[in-house]
């Protein structure tokens, strides 16, 4: 049986929301943003004709762009409308998996004979649309890869269909950086020697690409040739990741309980980014010595910043610790987690604030996930085991 694979992708998500709520932004060039010392988190596609893109500082973007119109992202509008989307999608389908805040995998396969996978499509398109208000585009094809490059031939708006026969025909004259796997690493490696469209790509000796880009020649090898054998995984497959720490000596001391949560949360948001996963629910347990155990949530917009999450989980304890007794254990959980690069708080993270998170990662891959952090966080000490 052929496999029938959609990935859908909401137009210019962040944009897209703020012009549901502000008609006067339609059809002008937006930026979402925070500040001139920040980095763009989304455009218009207006914005995106001056050359101004995603993670671009902002003061860059203002002087290709100077009339562009730059708001401050609303974490919670975002987060929300999201969750519309996603619930509509998974009325609808047999297997969705939630690649990230604003762009879905869905498997249709063997729905033909029920109704027409690309006429299904369409209508759960359309629905999006109509009750979310937002726009949203899609392709359908035999794998994720190739509807994932499908549906950004198709945007905006846009529907596309690529059958079997029909990929190589695709593929072949599209760009190498159409592959999601190509970054500009590879992509500036590969021009150099003149591999620039898919099919010389696809052409190539796999050996070859083994040698100059390393074991992942071979992956990108079948992607150029429309081989992706990846399933689509419900998103809600990992559902939360945790941490706890119970204490020798049951304790009162607040300064270094914070200490120890702060540590959690830095501990937890790291291997979100490792894992390329975000959290959209922060998670406090604390069981008194009387062994009576109480709980505290709070939602936050798709992230997994250190900073983020830390203020919020404190923010929890505050809330949560009432009485005046000793402390056995204090425990932090992530729930509600969608596959995902960090994205959601660009709104507020300032150039400064991205490269220290990228530094901070590199040396955590390289020496161990305790090798940098706060001060205030160095009370907690991850499980070895």
């Amino acid at each position: 049986m052929e496999r029938a694979i959609v990935h859908m992708d909401l137009d210019t998500f962040f944009v897209s929301c703020e012009r549901l709520h502000n008609s006067k932004l339609d059809g002008i060039p937006v930026i979402i943003g925070g500040g001139d010392r920040g980095v763009v988190a989304s455009c218009s596609y207006e914005a995106r004709h001056f050359g101004v893109r995603s993670a671009m500082p902002i003061r860059m973007a203002l002087r290709l762009c100077p009339q562009a119109k730059v708001v401050r992202g609303d974490h919670e509008m975002y987060s929300a409308l999201s969750h519309t989307v996603t619930e509509i999608i998974q009325e609808k389908v047999p297997l969705l998996e939630k690649a990230s805040i604003d762009e879905f995998y869905l498997d249709l396969s063997g729905m033909d004979r029920f109704f027409g996978c690309y006429q299904w499509t369409t209508e759960i398109a359309e629905a999006v649309t109509k009750e979310s208000g937002l726009p949203i585009s899609f392709a359908l094809s035999t794998n994720k890869t190739v509807s994932k490059i499908g549906t950004g031939e198709a945007k905006p708006v846009g529907r596309l269909q690529i059958r079997a026969p029909e990929v190589k025909p695709f593929l072949n004259p599209l760009s190498i950086r159409k592959i999601p796997m190509v970054g500009d690493v590879t992509f500036q490696l590969l021009s150099r020697i003149g591999i620039r469209n898919i099919q010389t790509l696809a052409e190539m000796p796999v050996p070859v690409l083994q040698q100059m880009i390393g074991k992942n020649g071979g992956e990108l090898w079948k992607k150029a040739n429309g081989i992706d054998e990846n399933p689509v995984v419900p998103y809600s497959e990992r559902k939360s990741i945790s941490t706890e720490r119970t204490f020798t000596n049951d304790t009162m001391d607040l300064p270094a309980l914070r200490g120890i949560i702060t540590g959690m949360a830095e501990h937890l948001a790291y291997q979100l980014r490792k894992e390329k996963w975000l959290t959209s629910t922060v998670v406090l347990k604390i069981r008194y010595a009387n062994f009576d155990t109480e709980t505290k949530q709070c939602r936050v917009a798709y992230t997994a910043a250190d900073h983020t999450l830390s203020r919020c989980a404190l923010d929890l304890f505050t809330k949560l610790y009432t009485r005046r007794m000793r402390i056995r254990l204090v425990g932090l959980r992530f729930t509600g987690l969608v596959h995902g690069n960090h994205q959601m708080d660009l709104f507020e993270d300032t150039e400064e604030l991205m490269n220290l998170y990228q530094t901070m990662d590199r040396l955590k891959n390289r020496f161990g996930n305790t090798a940098v952090g706060r001060a205030s966080g160095f009370e907690f000490e991850p499980f070895k085991g």
